[in-house]
């Protein structure tokens, strides 16, 4: 079992974590084309390129508050994944933009910048890449969903959330 997680985006960040929480790898994948329909099938065959049977995963929910000409593409890359992780029978947690930033720092409006500290205090973690960031607290809060264990009341706010939304959806 590992813990992965998954920022969707034109430049889709990923993080792989093992069954201890150690980190293994994290990377963008970004599609050298133009072709949005193309791009989506590339990010998608690469990110299951490196899933397996057994993961634990963590995706980013939609940013419904989002606006501009690149919206489309990424509603249609997440639901891409979504249906392609539903079409191998993999189960994913869903995490919304605001509770990958609380879980990180205990504020659900934190800029992308302002992150990068407490994902190095809590953690010992820095990438370049904001979406690997994100990607790489995506795969934590996978890790705290199936463990049950978090450093901070916030985490535990945030996870506690999560489940509860679950459970409203499977009923």
């Amino acid at each position: 079992m590992r813990f992965i997680g998954i920022d969707p985006s034109g430049e889709t960040g990923m993080a792989l974590l093992d069954r201890n929480g150690n980190y293994l790898d994290g990377f963008e994948i970004a599609p050298d084309t133009s072709d949005k329909t193309v791009k989506i099938c590339e990010i998608v065959e690469t990110i299951f390129d490196n899933l397996e049977l057994g993961d634990v995963i963590a995706i980013e929910g939609f940013s419904f508050g989002s606006k501009g000409k690149g919206i489309d593409f990424q509603f249609g890359l997440g639901h891409a994944i979504r249906l392609e992780l539903y079409r191998q029978n993999m189960k994913w947690i869903e995490v919304s933009p605001t509770q990958v930033k609380k879980f990180a720092t205990g504020k659900g409006t934190t800029k992308k910048e302002n992150m990068i500290l407490p994902i190095m205090r809590h953690w010992n973690f820095e990438h370049d890449s904001n979406n690997v960031r994100d990607a790489f607290v995506l795969a934590q809060v996978a890790r705290s969903v199936q463990s049950g264990v978090f450093v901070t009341e916030y985490q535990k706010d945030v996870v506690e959330a999560i489940l509860e939304a679950a459970e409203k959806m499977s009923s």
